[in-house]
């Protein structure tokens, strides 16, 4: 199995990540087409030309790697939504299971300041992550919606339901991990990757969300719609 997770930045991404590449059937692949967007958009992303030297930018070989066969059962494939440029082909689509990875766009933006100058809305993702999600639909295909502050609530109840909906025998380590970078972390890990290389396990439940001003605020009422529109269509837990 091919399980394509679909989300922005600062989404609790990475800890998923690590969350299921815990399992002994299970590998994991970073963020494969951050290249390729480098590449086309000519954005000065931080590491930005260690990213492209580390990775494929032709999205053909990028598409028939994330389709070969695996040293494991399973895979892993963490996509970032607004790395889907509209020249990528779709199709490939129908041959992983598609699920989306949501948060608030508020705590979305509250983190990214922290590592990052202040975003457009085109930065977090949020509209990419609606069309995908379309696309995977009008092709007849799952879409499956959760969301980080459910994980983050209930561990180990929300993974469970991600992994019968997906058809995945359950697996307690997914629960927990070795602190420390991973040897499938892109290029990238040591700029954005500091906290969840802390840790052992998903945080606690989230506080309130945060007040944003300015810039921040008009992203997030901007982006507030498409989060509300999948959010009434995530996996109940």
């Amino acid at each position: 199995m091919k399980i394509a997770m679909w989300s922005g930045p600062r989404n609790l991404s990475t800890a998923l990540m690590y969350s299921f590449a815990n399992r002994a059937d299970m590998s994991a692949v970073d963020e494969p087409f951050y290249a390729s967007y480098l590449s086309q958009t000519g954005l000065a992303h931080p590491v930005r030309d260690a990213v492209i030297a580390s990775q494929k930018s032709d999205v053909s070989d990028v598409i028939a790697d994330l389709l070969s066969a695996d040293k494991t059962e399973h895979q892993y494939q963490k996509h970032m939504t607004q790395h889907m440029l509209p020249m990528i082909a779709r199709d490939w689509l129908t041959k992983v299971k598609n699920v989306f990875l949501i948060r608030h766009p508020s705590r979305v933006l509250a983190s990214w300041v922290n590592k990052h100058d202040t975003p457009s809305l085109s930065d977090i993702g949020f509209t990419q992550q609606l069309d995908i999600f379309e696309q995977v639909i009008e092709m007849g295909q799952s879409a499956i919606v959760i969301d980080s502050a459910d994980i983050r609530s209930h561990p180990e109840t929300s993974l469970r339901a991600l992994c019968e909906a997906i058809d995945l025998a359950w697996d307690p380590a997914m629960l927990a991990w070795e602190s420390g970078p991973k040897p499938f972390d892109g290029v990238w890990a040591n700029h954005w990757y500091d906290a969840v290389h802390r840790s052992t396990g998903f945080l606690d439940r989230e506080g309130p969300l945060p007040v944003l001003k300015g810039d921040l605020a008009k992203i997030s009422e901007e982006a507030l719609p498409i989060y509300e529109r999948l959010a009434a269509l995530k996996r109940s837990i």
